[in-house]
């Protein structure tokens, strides 16, 4: 196990917040109404997206990938896809920035981040909430302590999250690092956790507006935060990430 996941678990006690359930009620209603008025107003996009998918490369319109979900209940998340067709056995289950793998379209929707619009449908049928911990393939879930894995699981995982804001060039911040693989386990991995565990304090449908409302000024903010326009290019991708979340 790693060590670095380890230290995290150790910051607090692994208990689970409460979650009061009107306030889970509230949510999970939320998410109902969102997500249907969503696919609702999506549908022509969705069209456009797929055609652009199609032309653009072989292969579905739609990724499906096996993620574990709430209680350790695997589920299959819904994503455009955005690389070739052959390209989850062909690399790892994260993508940095420049990644082979990416088609032209593809790299569009990722950054626009409209490739995660299919994941309403994991939200209406209960797999996926608009707000929660995001969701990781079961052989990167299992680099988490079992009490860390009791915490992060405790919830429907999300569509956005604080680290979804935090982490928003998690592509580029892997392409800088010497060794992808331990970077995202080591030092991406334990702050996701501590974000989940920060969101978790404060879980219900005024946390989940926040969180909402800042991931789409995120999205349109057409500059990086002042922290990353002021750092003088750091010279690892952790310095980036400390910038990040100051």
């Amino acid at each position: 196990m790693d060590e670095a996941l380890d230290s995290e678990a150790g910051e607090r006690p692994p208990s689970l917040p409460p979650q009061p359930r009107r306030s889970l009620a509230l949510k999970r209603l939320f998410d109902i109404c969102a997500a249907s008025c969503g696919l609702a107003l999506c549908l022509p996009l969705f069209a456009a997206i797929a055609a652009a998918i199609k032309c653009d490369s072989s292969g579905p319109v739609f990724f499906r990938q096996t993620r574990v979900g709430r209680h350790s209940a695997p589920f299959r998340i819904m994503k455009f896809r955005t690389m070739r067709a052959d390209a989850e056995g062909a690399g790892p289950n994260f993508t940095a920035n420049g990644d082979r793998r990416i088609t032209r379209v593809g790299a569009w929707l990722r950054a626009s981040k409209f490739d995660e619009l299919p994941q309403l449908f994991n939200v209406l049928v209960g797999e996926m909430s608009l707000v929660g911990p995001r969701p990781e393939t079961p052989d990167l879930m299992a680099h988490y302590t079992p009490q860390q894995r009791e915490i992060l699981l405790s919830v429907r995982p999300g569509v956005t999250d604080y680290a979804s804001i935090v982490l928003r060039d998690e592509g580029a911040l892997l392409e800088g690092a010497s060794d992808p693989a331990r970077f995202y386990r080591e030092t991406l991995m334990p702050m996701k956790f501590k974000l989940c565990q920060n969101y978790l304090d404060e879980i219900g449908l005024r946390a989940d507006l926040k969180i909402i409302f800042m991931t789409l000024g995120a999205l349109t903010a057409r500059h990086a935060p002042p922290a990353l326009a002021d750092a003088k290019a750091p010279a690892q991708p952790s310095d980036r990430l400390g910038l990040l979340i100051k």
